[in-house]
């Protein structure tokens, strides 16, 4: 029978759908999804934001005690442990997107890494339970972001994972622990009043908290469903309710279980090259091609005969920053990302540092970078382009275009591309052995009996007794 409440459609949905409503398109992407998502997090282990994170959620002590990606020494409550493994995530913005605009995996997978050892060992959860839980999660931030056709540009107001990824954390959380039909739904209902952060925090160590918290307050917010508090039966209803973050909500409801498709079967994410918001990745690829026509193979770039840098993108007011100070800013500053490839012919890690955005090079550039918004140039990551005019003293101009970057979900990363990103994130903190059995082990994760040994593979550096627990199976 259909459903006519849109809170109980997304109950139902949480609570029936099952490992047999996956198609193999759904678990092929999510499993890269899962890939990357790792090698981020493990990667951003690393950061100030992620230490000052770890030192806060240390204060806190629990019986039951989760890894912390990357850090043999630091156990935490399942709920800490996902809000630093989300901060992690997304502390170098190098996580993946989706359209309409968001980071779905950071609030998801922690959750479930947490839970999958924090639990008791009489339930044994499997890779295909894990698959089946982060793709519910992940389905339901896509499902609540169509209901608007605001979602569909990039945001102005809030910061979406901080809204969307609490309630797919709650529901990835229930499937997870088996929470009754009622439950799903009021977890769905509590996980609303933790939901939301401001977008003026973009571009600052506040940004990362946005994933972690999402993937905290959506477990709490399931265990808190669990013990009956309860919540608004029609939450997601209700313009008071989930309405509240979008001006123009207009939800459904849900597909019947019978007829149910995957959002992910129809729209890939995107997956990032070099740690910096999903727009600049346009930017960059524009500039890397007028960068070949300026620069000879063993030249450097003529400065000096550069006169006008002109950038024709979206107008995105978060991501136009003129005169970046700090990495943060730099990770969302058009400007800083053109002038860093007209540079150095690329963008990595490194780009980021302090040291790299001061360099009197860059700041010359950067004073004849100007901006123009075409009006055929909407902020969505679905249809965005830029355009790069580089005009020299002489008069000449080079132009270039970028329509589609190299990792963009209509260009997407190979299996061995997000491979050797994986590698890279991980080889500072895990050893090779731990980083290959990873690949394997989330390569071949519908094959897992147990998938907290995941969780402790994540551990890291010391990899003898899970490399063998693994080998064992």
């Amino acid at each position: 029978m259909a459903l006519k409440c849109v809170t109980e459609s997304f109950a139902n949905a949480i609570h029936g759908l099952k490992v047999g409503h996956l198609t193999d398109r759904v678990i092929q992407r999510s499993k890269r999804m899962i890939l990357d998502t790792l090698g981020v997090g493990i990667l951003g282990t690393s950061t100030e934001v992620f230490h000052k994170a770890s030192q806060y959620s240390k204060i806190y002590s629990s019986i039951i005690s989760s890894t912390v990606w990357g850090q043999p020494d630091i156990r935490l409550p399942p709920a800490y442990a996902a809000f630093v493994n989300g901060v992690a995530v997304h502390s170098m913005d190098f996580d993946d997107t989706w359209h309409p605009a968001t980071h779905p995996s950071g609030a998801v997978l922690p959750v479930l890494t947490s839970l999958s050892e924090a639990l008791p060992r009489s339930l044994k959860f499997s890779g295909l339970d894990l698959l089946l839980a982060f793709n519910i999660g992940i389905e339901v931030q896509g499902r609540l972001m169509h209901f608007s056709e605001e979602a569909n540009d990039i945001p102005k107001r809030f910061h979406p994972p901080s809204v969307v990824g609490t309630l797919g954390s709650a529901a990835a959380a229930s499937k997870f622990l088996g929470l009754s039909l009622t439950k799903c739904r009021e977890a769905l209902a509590i996980a609303v009043s933790h939901a939301g952060a401001p977008l003026a925090n973009a571009a600052t160590q506040t940004k990362p908290l946005h994933i972690g918290n999402a993937a905290k307050h959506g477990l709490e917010a399931a265990f808190l469903a669990m013990l009956g508090l309860q919540g608004n039966k029609r939450v997601l209803d209700l313009e008071a309710g989930f309405g509240v973050f979008y001006a123009n909500y207009s939800p459904k409801v849900l597909p019947d279980l019978d007829s149910y498709s995957w959002l992910l079967d129809q729209q890939d994410v995107a997956f990032k090259r070099f740690p910096a918001h999903l727009a600049t990745h346009w930017v960059a690829d524009a500039a890397a091609s007028v960068r070949k026509r300026l620069v000879t193979e063993s030249a450097l770039l003529p400065m000096d005969h550069i006169q006008r840098i002109v950038l024709r993108i979206p107008d995105v007011p978060y991501v136009n920053r003129p005169s970046p100070d700090s990495e943060h800013e730099a990770r969302h500053s058009f400007q800083y990302v053109a002038c860093a490839m007209l540079l150095d012919g690329g963008i990595t890690v490194p780009s980021f540092h302090k040291c790299q955005i001061d360099r009197p090079q860059v700041r010359e550039l950067l004073c004849k970078v100007e901006l123009e918004h075409p009006p055929d140039n909407m902020p969505s990551f679905n249809t965005l382009y830029c355009e790069i005019s580089v005009t020299l003293k002489d008069g000449a101009t080079i132009t270039d275009r970028s329509d589609t970057f190299y990792g963009h979900w209509r260009k997407p990363l190979s299996w061995e591309d997000l491979e050797k990103k994986f590698r890279a994130n991980t080889s500072g903190t895990l050893s090779c052995d731990t980083a290959e059995s990873l690949i394997k082990m989330v390569e071949k994760l519908e094959d897992l009996e147990d998938c907290s040994v995941l969780a402790t593979l994540l551990k890291g550096p010391s990899p003898s007794k899970a490399v063998s627990k693994l080998f064992s199976m």
